[in-house]
Order: structure tokens, then C-alpha cells, then sequence
């Protein structure tokens, strides 16, 4: 669905830089009643079809976020095919009932092997994940092309196989100070748990690190070996910017916790000093339900922040720091604060509508991200049509949902 052109997109269609770069601010023409039209109905075809509706509410979903979504005031298109996406999904269900049959059979081993081998194919599941998804775009007639070897794919996966590695290690590593713990006295004992302490805390940094450099060489793979036409993505990131986001991250994650731990002492202070002094059981078994009620909204209250975080800083910086060959380059405006913010008033109001408020929220979200990028180009806009590239099957789409890949980003 296409909206009228913009004021500012025509002023700046008609001026022309001193350099002979145009900027391109993108936009959304969406709006919150209107993707809630395509959410309900999704929702409700996919629970009377007890989830088969998925692959189709998916490709709805997209279509209506890349229909309204003008960069250089013509919108994106995706254009996969549905029996593709439908396949993908039905195999992705058919891999799932077998590991849990495997699993509640008790045939361990080849679940084992089950498992394993699904953690060898995750690169494979990824890059195709990513070939369907950029083969399925399309902006002006030029399809975008993910075009990275299985090779390249694999190299970049180090970091997978690495933190497999290490907790191996740690595992060999407890075992061995085990029979030590055992045997020896009280002195002993609290001396190997530091050891076995230390240990788990060198694993879980090592384990961090290797999530972040994982992170860092596959969105360095997806935009440098995305081509857009015959026109290759340009990437400028370095690694050490994604570690700086991410212990950035952590700081805002310690602060919110923080924060959450002093307000909940005072509440559970003033409940304890107002609780009545005999309790029934009814009563102990509402306070029960109502600690877990607590753990888990305080999970999603001090992590969101964090979260929303991360995503805006991450965003931000690889938007400013991607371009299209040497004729078109991002720039990015969106401010961390603010998304932050937003984040939590969509979160607040998500609860109090007991979800209903979730498609007004994404709208918001994207629309945010969408209209904080300017797109800067080089002469004219027809240097990015070029060869199109031939679109993969859906099979790593639905398998890069089940590990929590979102295919409109």
C-alpha cells in the first residue's frame, strides 16, 4: 500500500546537494488500528488452527510492515511464496514432534545426537534463514541477495563451537574437583567451591564474549555479502563497538536491578509490617502464587529496560555505519533514551490491556526505528537496479523462528 508522497520527500526530490548526495529520510505509513485489524485476525485464525495459521499470519505481517515502509518514497515488497513458507513451517513441526518423542521414549542417545546435530546445522539454519529472507525483498524492482558461501558461514560460527568448548572444559573441570570435595575436610571443600565458583565465572565471561563476537560476525557477514542488485553492502563496525554496547548494556541492567531491589524491599517491609499474624492455608498458597507472579514481573520489568537498551544502541550504530557500495551510505538519529522510554510505556500499557495493546506498541516501535534513518545516495537512485537474485526456499525461515529470529527485523 503505497501513501501520498511527503512535503519534506519533495523538497527533497527537487534539491540537489552541493556534493551530489541526496538524503533520503525514511518513513511509515502505518498505523496502530490499522496493523490491529491484521494482529487480530492472525491471532485468532492461528488459535483455531491450533498454530497452522502461523506461516500465513507471518507473511501477512510482513507484507504490511514492508508495504509501509518508503525508502526514497517507494515502499518495500515481500514477495515469498506462500507453499515456501508453509513447507518450511510443516518440516519444522515434524523435526519438533520427533525430538520429543525421542526424548519422552526414553531413547536418550538419539536424542543426544539429535540435538547435537541440530547445533551443527544452526549456521546452515541461519545463512538460510537470511537468503529466503533478503531474496524475498524487493525495493523498486531490485531484489536484495544474501550471497555468502557455506564456507563463510562456517568460519563466522567460531564463536558457537568455541563456547561449546569451554563448557566442555568446565564440565571436565568440575568433575575432576569432585571426588577431591568429597573426600576432603570442611577447610578443603570451601576451598575447591572457590575454585568451582571461579571456574563457572571465567565460563560465563568467556561465554558473553563469545555471544557478542557471534553477534558481531554475523551481522558483518549479512551486510557484506548482501548485495543489493549488483551493488555489494558496505560494512565499518568493529568489534570492539559491539562489546562497548554490550558492557554498556550490563551497566543499565545493574542499575535497573538495583532500582527494582530497593522499591521491592519497601513494599515487602510494609506487607510484613501490616500482614495479619495468623494465616491460613488459603492464604499461604495466594502468597505463593503471588511471590512467582512477582519474580516473573520483576524478570520483565528489570530486563526490559536493559533490553530496549541494547537494541537501540545496536541499532544506531549499524545504521550509521552501513552503506550500499560506494554510492549510498545510512545515517541514523535514533536516540537510546527515547526508545527506552517508549519501550516501557508500551510494556505498562501491553499489561494493563492484557495484551491487546501489543500491535499499537510494534507500530510504535517500528515506526521509531524506521523514521530515525536517512538514506544518502550518490548521484541517482537507478545505480542500485542491477541482477536480481534467485529466491531460496523457507525452510531456515521456520527454522529460524523456532530459535527467536523475527523475519521483518
Amino acid at each position: 500500500m503505497k501513501s501520498k508522497p511527503s512535503a519534506a520527500v519533495d523538497r527533497i526530490d527537487t534539491r540537489a546537494t552541493g556534493t551530489g548526495i541526496q538524503p533520503y529520510p525514511l518513513e511509515f505509513s502505518g498505523s496502530g488500528p490499522e496493523f490491529f485489524r491484521v494482529w487480530i485476525v492472525n491471532l485468532l485464525l492461528t488459535i483455531v488452527t491450533l498454530g497452522f495459521y502461523t506461516p500465513f499470519a507471518r507473511k501477512r505481517t510482513a507484507q504490511y510492515f514492508y508495504g509501509h515502509t518508503l525508502v526514497a518514497n517507494s515502499p518495500l515488497e515481500f514477495t515469498a511464496q506462500q507453499r515456501k513458507m508453509v513447507f518450511g513451517f510443516l518440516l519444522l513441526v515434524v523435526l519438533y514432534v520427533a525430538f520429543k518423542l525421542l526424548a519422552e521414549t526414553g531413547q536418550d542417545t538419539w536424542a543426544a545426537l539429535f540435538l547435537f546435530t541440530g547445533a551443527a546445522l544452526a549456521p546452515y539454519f541461519w545463512a538460510s534463514a537470511m537468503r529466503f529472507r533478503l531474496g524475498a525483498t524487493r525495493w523498486r524492482g531490485v531484489r536484495l541477495q544474501f550471497a555468502a558461501g557455506w564456507g563463510e558461514v562456517y568460519k563466522a560460527s567460531w564463536p558457537v563451537f568455541a563456547a561449546a568448548v569451554v563448557w566442555i572444559g568446565v564440565v571436565a573441570s568440575l568433575q575432576m574437583l569432585a571426588p577431591g570435595a568429597r573426600a576432603s575436610g570442611a577447610g578443603i571443600g570451601r576451598h575447591l567451591l572457590i575454585v568451582a565458583l571461579l571456574v563457572l565465572g571465567v565460563a560465563l565471561i568467556l561465554t558473553l564474549l563469545c555471544v557478542i563476537r557471534l553477534e558481531y560476525n554475523y551481522k558483518a557477514l549479512l551486510v557484506s555479502r548482501a548485495y543489493a542488485g549488483a551493488q555489494p553492502g558496505r560494512w565499518k563496525p568493529v568489534y570492539g563497538d559491539f562489546v562497548r554496547i554490550w558492557l554498556a548494556t550490563l551497566g543499565v541492567l545493574a542499575g535497573g536491578a538495583l532500582a527494582f531491589a530497593l522499591v521491592a524491599s519497601a513494599a515487602i517491609a510494609s506487607g510484613v509490617a501490616f500482614a495479619p499474624a495468623k494465616r491460613d492455608g488459603l492464604a499461604v498458597v495466594l502468597a505463593i502464587v503471588a511471590g512467582l507472579l512477582a519474580i516473573l514481573f520483576a524478570i520483565v520489568v528489570v530486563t526490559s529496560p536493559a533490553r530496549a537498551y541494547r537494541e537501540a544502541r545496536m541499532f544506531q550504530l549499524v545504521w550509521n555505519n552501513v552503506g550500499v557500495s560506494t554510492i549510498a551510505r545510512f545515517k541514523c538519529n535514533l536516540r537510546a533514551r527515547r526508545y527506552v522510554l517508549l519501550r516501557m510505556k508500551n510494556m505498562v500499557l501491553t499489561m494493563l490491556t492484557l495484551g491487546f495493546y501489543r500491535p499499537f506498541a510494534r507500530v510504535s516501535e517500528y515506526r521509531m526505528k524506521t523514521e530515525s534513518v536517512t538514506l544518502h545516495v550518490k548521484g541517482g537512485l537507478d545505480q542500485l537496479v542491477g541482477m536480481l537474485a534467485q529466491q531460496q526456499d523457507g525452510l531456515g525461515d521456520a527454522l529460524a523462528d523456532a530459535v527467536g529470529l523475527d523475519l521483518i527485523g
